[in-house]
């Protein structure tokens, strides 16, 4: 007997597959071209390291706010009202490690074992993965790909609420698709759980990377501060922070000292100086943001234009935000293997369809965040076995 049998059943059986598990084997190997993963080849710009070198000489090295540090905190606040029409208060904003920590904190909030989680897919896999580690039902609602590129029916998501129902999760814009969800329709979604006293919990790490305007729509335009919506973002991707592990959330400010708490018992807060870091990335990163967006776009364009004139691959309208290009490849309905295939032959790394969703298992991914030659190589390499 080992050890693993000792753990709960729900663990033990937790699937060990995904797109890093993929990698492994070639994961660091410099002859791979890494599209495989949602990073870019861009680190953090200096002046954010520079800001957590002077908080840690400064002595900020101790425990901290559990909601975190009030100069954080007033930054996002001050930074989210100067983004969009509605203003956002500091009581609003918890910072966590990464977004995915707020995930795991708004999964803990709000679900018990036994409910049900709805997913708005094509999706990145950790929401439905945590939600099942909580012992949720999930369930998938897909997008429609369209002449137009992905649209959602809000009144399939109506359809699949019933009253076991706690969080219905969407992304705008998307990971992997890049779509971005039209405010009538975020609203559309909002009624929907005030109506049904659902949590709508909404991802806008890619929000700064919608191509030709400063930002996408954000569903905090339209809300009260009391509605049970969470808006979960990141420092990853737009100041190219991924390893920093840094992110925040806003959400009612009644359930602030109850995040505290969860924060208490999880990991009694974000590390000090990071938080000074991203004080920084806040109050001087707008330059970077706006040379990480047309990275971003430049590179959708060399991959796009590359893939649309490889006779067997189907691609939908190009996305207008994110840093991924989504795809089908004729002939290759199982896209698991064919991305082992493909690496095997090309030492270009790709993500599987497979992990976005159900009605994906056909689709591939890659990200576009990489240096302008990177991507010209990488679309060289796989014209052979894509044409």
């Amino acid at each position: 007997m080992t050890a693993l049998e000792g753990a709960r059943a729900l663990i033990r059986d937790i699937p060990l597959e995904n797109i890093a598990s993929l990698a492994k084997g070639r994961f660091g190997d410099p002859s791979i071209i890494p599209l495989w993963f949602g990073e870019g080849d861009v680190p953090a710009p200096a002046f954010i390291g520079e800001a957590m070198q002077r908080a840690i000489a400064a002595g900020h090295v101790f425990y901290t706010h559990q909601n975190g540090i009030p100069e954080l905190r007033g930054a996002l606040a001050d930074y989210l009202t100067g983004l969009g029409r509605a203003p956002v208060t500091p009581d609003r904003i918890t910072v966590t490690f990464s977004g995915m920590n707020a995930i795991q904190q708004i999964i803990q909030l709000t679900c018990d074992p036994g409910d049900n989680v709805i997913l708005i897919d094509p999706v990145w896999p950790n929401f439905g993965g945590m939600a099942r580690v909580q012992g949720c039902e999930v369930r998938s609602v897909r997008m429609d790909l369209s002449q137009a590129g992905w649209i959602l029916d809000p009144q399939r998501v109506a359809d699949a609420i019933d009253d076991r129902t706690r969080c219905v999760f969407f992304a705008s814009p998307s990971n992997p698709t890049g779509a971005v969800v039209p405010l009538e329709t975020q609203a559309a979604l909002l009624d929907m759980c005030r109506a049904r006293g659902v949590w709508l919990v909404a991802d806008e790490v890619y929000n700064r990377l919608a191509f030709g305007r400063n930002s996408a729509p954000t569903i905090l335009d339209i809300a009260d501060p009391e509605d049970r919506l969470v808006v979960i973002n990141s420092f990853s991707k737009s100041w190219a922070m991924t390893g920093w592990r840094l992110g925040w959330m806003v959400h009612p400010p009644s359930i602030g000292q109850t995040l505290a708490m969860i924060t208490q018992y999880t990991t009694s807060g974000v590390t000090t100086f990071l938080q000074h870091a991203g004080v920084a990335a806040i109050r001087e990163g707008e330059p970077f943001v706006a040379w990480m967006r047309g990275y971003c776009e430049a590179g959708m364009g060399i991959v796009c234009d590359a893939l649309e004139a490889m006779p067997r691959v189907r691609m939908g309208p190009r996305p207008q935000a994110g840093m991924y290009a989504f795809f089908e490849i004729d002939g290759m309905p199982d896209s698991r293997q064919a991305c082992l295939d493909i690496l095997e032959k090309t030492s270009v790394g790709l993500a599987p369809g497979i992990f976005f969703g159900p009605g994906s298992e056909t689709f591939f991914r890659a990200c576009v965040c990489r240096a302008p030659d990177a991507l010209r190589d990488a679309m060289a390499r796989l014209a052979p076995v894509l044409s």
